[in-house]
């Protein structure tokens, strides 16, 4: 009866000490910030709201692991995103445009108007014109994977209610030296129970006092391993994939 008893000792102290080891590992560890991230200026409570939103969207791993993004921005464009080697496919829904690119080197086509472009400033002209199409409409699809990204200062601002009338976690995000535009501020509402971001508020300035728009983040649904949601009220990204593979050529040929 006493090697009983302490055996079940023995098992509660493992146990506790597996579960302690366990509580250490934090979820910055598992989901540490981007090169450049403002870690000295962020909340830690931002942060850690960040870790959850990264959590409930499938986790750092999943999203690492997704390869292939593709989605139709507001009726405009089409995208499809490697996201290992930074090569994007755009195609124009409202013109004849189409881009085949590497976003980390700048290199490309373009056809417009019927031929590809050949002419090195046209082309480098659009091939700047492809890249910031892809940041934009990218950011506007995985942004919640980017709360923690290079240039970000995260800060909590406190808890609000989103237009759906539902709780949140407000959490504006500055930028510096990234970007397109980083003079750009966001106020992005986290729902308190999802964890999923409901909802985002867009400032042209960082300065700026009245946003410039106010949108829903809605209708998330599994894709792969990841969440996505394409819901943004008045607009909306349509066609959301997560593919395993592409077709051969598909970032060469125009």
């Amino acid at each position: 009866m006493k090697n009983i008893q302490l055996h079940f000792i023995l098992f509660c102290i493992l146990t506790f000490t597996i579960s302690c080891t366990s509580n250490k590992v934090t979820s910055t560890e598992v989901n540490p910030p981007a090169s450049g991230f403002n870690l000295a200026e962020s909340d830690t409570s931002a942060i850690k709201i960040a870790d959850e939103v990264m959590l409930a969207m499938g986790g750092r791993k999943a999203y690492d692991e997704t390869r292939y993004l593709f989605w139709n921005f507001f009726g405009s464009r089409t995208l499809l995103w490697d996201k290992h080697k930074g090569d994007v496919r755009i195609e124009s829904q409202k013109d004849d445009f189409k881009v085949v690119m590497n976003i980390h080197t700048k290199k490309g086509k373009v056809h417009m108007n019927g031929a590809e472009l050949t002419h090195p400033d046209s082309l480098t002209k659009y091939l700047q014109k492809g890249k910031d199409i892809w940041i934009n409409d990218s950011y506007w699809l995985v942004m919640p994977f980017k709360l923690k990204d290079s240039g970000v200062t995260l800060k909590h601002l406190g808890e609000e209610k989103a237009e759906n009338g539902k709780m949140a976690d407000k959490l504006e995000l500055r930028f510096k030296g990234v970007g397109v535009t980083p003079d750009n501020k966001y106020q992005v509402f986290v729902d308190q129970e999802s964890k999923l971001v409901s909802q985002w508020t867009f400032y042209p300035k960082a300065s700026d006092t009245e946003p410039r728009f106010t949108t829903p983040w809605d209708g998330y649904k599994t894709f792969g391993k990841i969440k996505l949601s394409g819901g943004r009220g008045t607009y909306q990204l349509t066609d959301i994939k997560v593919l395993e593979k592409v077709e051969d050529g598909i970032f060469e040929n125009l």
